[in-house]
């Protein structure tokens, strides 16, 4: 029997650090992959970051040829690349396109004889990446054709499944959709992905956490009055009705990038920084999440609709005037949830959560608010003292910033607030969009930042009930906030009941 001869030492590194992989794309016409997939995959190819060999396959039901297909990438590299992240780039050279349904046999047929020839062409080890770019209901006909056609299975190489949120649609869904992907894939080969995750200051919550004396120490029920992570959107729902009338906002942004924010703030110290120690730490917050009571949901949980209203000096319309929306539709755009995490760290602190459509400004936030003094003797002085707070900046400009009191220079005694600032912007480095980052990381095999099954699962759990409970009783009240506004007035009385109030954005 005969045996390969060894990669010479300088080729071995460079298909470790570049290696040579086709990237097929299943939902390739959608908006997903022009605004989001071409510029990431243009980047990384501008910056010399993935393999000059590295093919695009795209699937999708509109008819392009191949020059088609390529122009279209291209044009949304170009529109979606903001001036932040440099010049748009070129995509790699092999670029193709298969038209069909994802159900139609032929699809399968012609995506193989694509994958052999461009191999063969290629030479070397058979990588693939399967990207799921496509509503949840197509991931099973699409996964069920993968390993029918043996597809997901190559001799030499590897095969990786990219699979995009929502991740089902409730806790038995995801489940059957988990299933579904292990029929064809190990786990060690799904990537669920959520771009949040490729936000540097995302990922800076390790570094600040876990490479900083000063503030580990603090990051406790000791010292922590209580933690808000707010994702605010001054955007509608646009083209998007029909998924977000099926959606709305807990499903489309608390089971996964919420959750996702709220799992890196409250972790333990993982024992190492690689995948498996991470996301472990992860699913015991998860875990440690204290279930909402049935019958006091309302004590836990607040939905809104948005009206009409004026955004950034422009009317808007209500969410059920929007085309697509029912006329009388009560799907929240709008949740805002009270979490409490029973585990020795966290026991009697709140994490206050929002989210909505159509609010003041666009804003990502995580605030962790101090506990005050245990004694004020600065009664006399001007000025109020307010609570500490480190905010993480995460959208639309990411950065880190911690707010003190200090002394206002002059002879009288006056206190006041100010903000220590960290723009990323000041490094002088391009900011991803998240999606780079991600990718690269595909490529490389590295799941730290994707989310495991359990982890997917866990999260469904956590909301379920808030859910259920929501479609037993229908909201009398919607729409209960006007567009422009920070949402409706009960979520205010939500935090004022317990002496608080959400942090201006």
């Amino acid at each position: 029997m005969s045996v390969a001869a060894p990669l010479p030492a300088a080729r071995r590194t460079e298909e470790e650090i570049r290696p040579p992989c086709t990237f097929v794309i299943f939902g390739a016409s959608g908006d997903l992959t022009r605004r989001l997939l071409a510029p990431a995959i243009a980047h990384l190819n501008r910056d010399g970051a993935i393999s000059p060999e590295f093919a695009i396959v795209g699937i999708g039901r509109t008819p392009y040829t191949n020059d088609a297909f390529r122009a279209h990438l291209e044009e949304g590299a170009r529109e979606f690349t903001p001036p932040t992240q440099g010049r748009p780039g070129d995509l790699p050279d092999e670029v193709r396109y298969i038209a069909g349904d994802f159900g139609d046999v032929d699809v399968y047929r012609s995506l193989r004889s694509a994958l052999e020839r461009i191999e063969e062409e290629r030479g070397g080890p058979r990588n693939r990446i399967f990207y799921f770019a496509t509503p949840p209901d197509a991931d099973e006909t699409i996964v069920a054709a993968l390993g029918e056609h043996r597809l997901a299975t190559v001799d030499a190489g590897w095969v990786r499944a990219v699979v995009e949120k929502p991740f089902g649609h409730d806790l038995e869904s995801c489940r059957h959709l988990n299933q579904v992907l292990l029929r064809v894939f190990r786990e060690r080969q799904i990537y669920r992905i959520d771009h949040y995750l490729g936000k540097e200051t995302v990922q800076n919550i390790f570094v600040l956490r876990f490479a900083n004396g000063i503030f580990e120490p603090l990051w406790n029920h000791r010292y922590v009055d209580h933690v808000q992570i707010s994702v605010a959107e001054s955007v509608g729902v646009g083209h998007r009705a029909g998924f977000y009338e099926r959606a709305g906002v807990l499903r489309d942004m608390f089971q996964n990038h919420i959750m996702q924010l709220l799992t890196l703030t409250a972790m333990e110290p993982p024992a190492a920084y690689e995948a498996d120690a991470i996301r472990a730490e992860k699913v015991k917050v998860l875990e440690s999440i204290r279930p909402f009571p049935q019958g006091e949901i309302d004590e836990w949980a607040v939905r809104g609709q948005y009206g009409p209203g004026v955004v950034e000096g422009r009317r808007v319309p209500g969410y059920r005037e929007e085309v697509g929306v029912s006329p009388d539709s009560t799907t929240p755009t709008y949740a805002a949830l009270r979490i409490a995490i029973d585990n020795w760290r966290w026991a009697g602190v709140p994490f206050y959560l929002r989210s909505g459509k159509r609010l003041a400004k666009r804003v990502t936030e995580v605030a962790i608010e101090f506990k005050g003094v245990p004694h004020r003797f600065f009664s006399k002085a001007s000025g109020e003292l307010l609570p500490n707070v480190l905010r993480l900046h995460i959208q639309p400009d990411e950065g880190v910033s911690l707010k003190f009191g200090v002394k206002i220079p002059g002879p009288v005694l006056q206190v006041q607030s100010v903000y220590m600032d960290f723009p990323y912007s000041k490094l002088g480095a391009p900011i991803g969009g998240g999606y780079e980052r991600l990718l690269l990381d595909v490529t490389h095999g590295d799941q730290t930042l994707f989310i495991r099954g359990d982890e997917a699962e866990h999260a469904w759990g956590v909301l379920t009930p808030v859910l259920e409970a929501w479609d037993r009783v229908p909201p009398l009240d919607f729409p209960n906030y006007a567009a422009g506004t920070f949402g409706p007035e009960a979520a205010d009385k939500f935090l004022e009941k317990e002496g608080r109030k959400w942090r201006t954005l």
